[in-house]
């Protein structure tokens, strides 16, 4: 194992990430840095504490951006005097924290798919929130966010996570939007099928469930727009990040 000498490089492909987006942010920047090969297989990555500076995060936002790492079989950790998170991978072929091998051209399809998301979900969302919602419409936004809280392994969770979308779509009023989010949910499915599931992505996730169907209750259509736009874009990063 060799430090890392690219001391250039780390500059120009690691930036400072927005806070409440920091642990999808980062993942997404030392996931690309690594199959660029900015940190080739064998060598270290910076210390820590640079990479938190660097990335204007805290040590514990890293340290779960890391594990993301080593969940998806890009870094392994050595604790101790002269210990350190070694590359051990570049995300090229089947890892064993359950990246897939895609084309080239499923990999093109792909972020077209997060693209088309990052317009017609966040719409959904304002349509849903701009209606006058009925007793019961209510009762089922609220209890198909709470099924994706409650639901236990990867499987269910994915499963519940794309009924509340779907519901929400539903909610819209349009059914080109259903059509539009459920073709969109069909992908992101394949998608999340070839990472790992990332306990912290998930927990952030939940909190903006909660924000985005509090809005659409509340009628506040905007608000909802913009959490789901903050939602995509943290899915997207991941994604990018660990799938290239």
């Amino acid at each position: 194992m060799t430090a890392q000498p690219h001391e250039h490089l780390t500059a120009a492909v690691l930036r400072p990430v927005r806070g409440h987006h920091a642990f999808e942010g980062c993942v997404e920047q030392l996931a690309t840095a690594i199959r660029l090969g900015v940190y080739p297989v064998g060598t270290l990555l910076p210390p820590e504490r640079e990479l938190a500076e660097r990335l204007a995060v805290s040590r514990a936002t890293l340290r779960e951006a890391i594990a993301a790492l080593r969940q998806a079989g890009l870094v392994e950790t050595r604790r101790g005097r002269g210990g350190g998170s070694t590359v051990t991978s570049q995300a090229r072929g089947r890892l064993p924290g359950g990246l897939t091998k895609i084309s080239s051209a499923t990999k093109s399809e792909w972020l077209d798919a997060l693209e088309f998301r990052r317009v017609v979900e966040p719409g959904a969302a304002h349509m849903a929130a701009s209606h006058d919602l009925t007793g019961p419409d209510r009762e089922r936004l609220t209890a198909s966010e709470a099924a994706v809280h409650d639901a236990t392994g990867k499987r269910a969770h994915r499963q519940a996570d794309s009924r509340l979308h779907l519901t929400i779509a539903s909610l819209s009023g349009s059914a080109l939007l259903q059509q539009a989010v459920t073709s969109v949910q069909s992908t992101l499915d394949s998608m999340l099928g070839a990472i790992p599931s990332l306990e912290p992505n998930i927990g952030h996730s939940h909190r903006q469930h909660r924000q985005i169907c509090r809005a659409i209750v509340d009628g506040h259509a905007d608000r909802a727009r913009k959490v789901m736009e903050d939602h995509c874009d943290d899915t997207a990063a991941l994604l990018r990040g660990l799938l290239g």
